[in-house]
């Protein structure tokens, strides 16, 4: 669209017409008359008028001469834009770079702002504006940004917060503009879009406090109470008993997308060639070629993402509480190359569910929402802006698989991890044995995976005293899964996984990987700790040599 009228004398008919071919193509865009953003050198789109106001605006003020590309009135992203107003400071750097190097996103990846209008004005505004007369350093924003980003490196309590908040703003010079309350920076921050979800839960882990129990004060299942109870037993009506964050992920995947780089190293898997024939990425995997296969449709837009699920317990508290247990989520996206995806920028925390006791196998009614948005991925979201191409296309995710520890592991999948049936793949076969003086449950058939003729099958004296001439199961389906789950054959299984409520769960080979990281490293522990004959590591102790003897193996050792 020819924009030259914009440096016309605004008395001309070139003005004129311009003036009225603008006006249009915003009205033909955004289907409103009432509420538009005003481009004149005063409002600079920071307040939203209607078409008669802003045509006087214009003529009186004078267009913003700045605004070549008009994103807030229907013109697709250019592939160069570097913020919602494609205005740049005189180094070079984008006016919001001091937020990308503070919280890891890219100067592009503001695409998705808050969804009150009015709010990122304000925000802009703090951009512009010294954090006291005569600063060049800092503006309002980016001292607030820094300043937070010090209270979540450093675990600041809001109350600690607000009272460093207090004291910046004495501390400064008058007629400082710094926030003075927690309460105004997280308005502030929200504006940027890093809003989150706080989701009432029932401190025994039936329900969220969402869709048809939003208004509920007791749990359906339980009967216990949704607010919390003081030291004297009274309830505190208004304060959850637990909580739980989320952190929507649909809005972050488009602000990807929203990045020129970031949206160009999305579709890195699709370019790469694998020519020596070994799995080098998860794009090599038989799960990844199943879904190109399988729904041809998905696999063939190579923008599409592929997602792994992690989860596991910490202590926040450190060594001050050793029994409080807060679990993150988090999805990681493969599309990117090896060297991108595991960057923390790109490693989204989706959920967080507080403590101080572990959800253990109810961990599934935390995954809900998680769960819904991620149907809504598979069948896609549309409208997100590819800053790359320089287009609009529909955006489809599928998981893949889920990474965790034993014990995640069989939270997440509802197998069984612990006990004489403990193999998801043996199932009743599991060749389980209960140790008499030690008093653990070990599991010793595992030279049945070895080739038939391997010389450690006929050897007795080494492992449990019996020759191995079992041939290795076959690993169940996903569809055998489901089948076993859904009509209460649950030898192993505990109970059906949230996660097959997404449609394409039951097909992939592999539903669930072990962090290899957990198991190396309780293995080299007892195997250092047994050699080194370590204290409170060594597993060569009385116990394991009456074992020994009762089983038969090794009766030589003193």
């Amino acid at each position: 669209m020819d924009k030259s009228w914009m440096h016309s004398d605004r008395r001309s008919k070139a003005y004129e017409f311009g003036v009225e071919a603008f006006l249009n193509f915003a009205v033909e865009n955004l289907l409103t008359t009432t509420h538009i953003c005003c481009p004149c050198v005063k409002c600079v789109n920071l307040k939203l008028f209607g078409v008669g106001i802003i045509r006087d605006h214009v003529y009186f003020n004078g267009i913003d001469q700045s605004y070549k590309n008009w994103t807030f009135h229907g013109e697709p992203w250019e592939a160069t834009t570097n913020a919602s107003r494609n205005v740049e400071e005189d180094d070079g750097h984008s006016r919001y770079s001091f937020v990308s190097e503070e919280i890891d996103m890219d100067d592009n990846d503001f695409g998705d702002f808050g969804s009150d209008p009015y709010e990122f004005a304000n925000v802009i505004g703090d951009g512009d504006q010294p954090v006291y007369p005569g600063c060049r350093k800092y503006t309002k924003l980016s001292a607030l940004v820094k300043l937070y980003n010090l209270k979540a490196k450093h675990g600041m309590s809001d109350v600690c917060f607000t009272e460093l908040l207090i004291l910046q703003g004495d501390l400064l010079p008058e007629g400082n503009t710094t926030t003075t309350s927690m309460y105004e920076a997280k308005k502030t921050l929200c504006a940027l879009g890093l809003s989150y979800e706080k989701m009432h839960a029932c401190p025994n882990d039936c329900i969220l406090y969402r869709k048809e129990y939003e208004d509920s004060t007791n749990c359906p299942t339980c009967g216990i109470s949704r607010w919390k109870e003081g030291k004297d037993s009274i309830l505190k009506e208004g304060v959850p008993a637990k909580v739980v964050w989320y952190f929507p992920p649909i809005p972050r995947f488009k602000r990807m997308f929203q990045s020129h780089e970031t949206a160009k190293s999305l579709t890195w898997h699709a370019a790469r060639k694998s020519i020596d024939g070994q799995m080098s990425h998860p794009a090599d995997s038989p799960s990844w070629k199943l879904l190109d296969d399988k729904w041809p449709e998905f696999g063939n837009e190579p923008r599409n993402l592929r997602l792994a699920l992690s989860s596991d317990g910490f202590n926040p508290h450190s060594s001050l509480s050793s029994r409080y247990s807060c679990w993150p989520v988090i999805l990681v996206t493969y599309n990117l190359p090896p060297w991108l995806c595991m960057k923390r920028k790109f490693m989204m925390l989706t959920l967080l569910i507080s403590g101080p006791k572990q959800p253990g196998n109810d961990i599934d009614v935390y995954l809900e929402p998680l769960i819904d948005d991620l149907k809504s991925l598979w069948v896609g979201i549309r409208g997100v802006y590819d800053a790359h191409n320089g287009e609009y296309f529909t955006l489809r995710a599928a998981l893949m698989w889920t990474i965790n520890d034993v014990p995640a592991y069989g939270n997440l999948s509802g197998c069984v991890v612990k006990g004489y049936k403990a193999c998801p793949i043996c199932g009743d076969d599991t060749p389980s044995h209960r140790l008499k003086n030690g008093h653990k449950i070990c599991y010793i058939g595992h030279r049945k995976w070895l080739p038939i003729n391997h010389p450690y099958r006929r050897q007795r004296a080494a492992f449990n005293g019996k020759p191995e001439y079992g041939i290795p199961p076959e690993p169940l389906t996903g569809e055998e899964v489901l089948h076993m789950v859904e009509n209460g054959d649950r030898v192993c299984w505990k109970k059906k996984s949230i996660f097959f409520d997404l449609e394409y769960w039951k097909y992939p080979p592999v539903r669930h990987a072990l962090d290899v990281m957990h198991i190396e490293k309780n293995v080299c522990d007892s195997i250092i700790g047994t050699l080194l004959e370590i204290p409170g590591k060594n597993k060569d102790g009385i116990a394991a040599r009456l074992d020994l003897l009762n089983m038969g193996v090794k009766t030589d050792l003193p």
